[in-house]
């Protein structure tokens, strides 16, 4: 479903990915994990055709329409309720109003819709975004650390809503570089540090091929042995 091949991106005189290969599966929570900067966010805009890679090639299997996204930034409008800003959304694909109200009460902003986005919490915002990214029951849905800066029991909400969606059928990207919530969430991941994939394949499989089990110490121990860096 989603692809990438040999792909290289530059800026200026610095390479930021160099030969990026990897393939998530249709119907699949496919993870992206590494420290900041490590090129997750633009290997996202390249898929997303935000950006162009510089060579190699890639596809996400689905038309743009058929895309969801909810990137690290929001791109809410802060004046507007939370449902005005997913009815903005519903009129541009031509979708009755009432989807608007449908999403939200599915990620538990159902007593908000009346609220304008300036009065909500980060999680609550987040959980707008994601709201909006859903919308349209896309086919392949990128998330850009979805979780990051929430409390737990706001991840905790997230991660189930996100596996509701892989049981409908979407295919979810995931960046993150919180090892628990691949280990949690994701069917397969690949390891990126400085552009490049230094690991890929189930959580599982990337433990036992490296001499360990199954746990959140154990995966992150591992790309500290593959790159000398820590998540963070």
């Amino acid at each position: 479903m989603i692809e990438m091949r040999n792909i290289v991106k530059r800026f200026g005189t610095q390479t930021v990915l160099n030969d990026v290969n990897f393939t998530a599966r249709d119907g699949e929570i496919f993870g992206l994990l590494g420290p900041s900067g490590a090129g997750k966010t633009t290997i996202i805009n390249i898929l997303t055709r935000q950006l162009y890679a510089d060579g190699g090639s890639h596809s996400t299997g689905a038309e743009p329409f058929e895309t969801g996204l909810m990137l690290d930034q929001d791109g809410l409008y802060a004046r507007l309720t939370c449902a005005e800003n997913l009815n903005v959304v519903a009129d541009i694909y031509g979708m009755p109003r009432k989807k608007s109200i449908e999403a939200l009460q599915s990620v538990g902003l159902g007593d908000a819709v009346k609220k304008t986005v300036q009065a909500l919490s980060w999680g609550m915002r987040q959980r707008l975004a994601l709201a909006r990214a859903i919308l349209h029951e896309p086919k392949v849905l990128f998330l850009d650390e979805p979780t990051s800066g929430l409390d737990p029991a706001t991840a905790r909400g997230i991660h189930q809503l996100i596996l509701n969606l892989k049981e409908k059928g979407a295919t979810v990207f995931l960046t993150t570089h919180n090892m628990d919530e691949a280990v949690k969430l994701c069917d397969r991941v690949a390891l990126l540090h400085k552009g490049k994939i230094v690991e890929n394949g189930a959580p599982s499989e990337i433990c036992e091929r490296h001499g360990a089990v199954k746990t959140v110490p154990d995966l992150e121990s591992v790309f500290i042995k593959l790159t000398g860096a820590v998540l963070e």
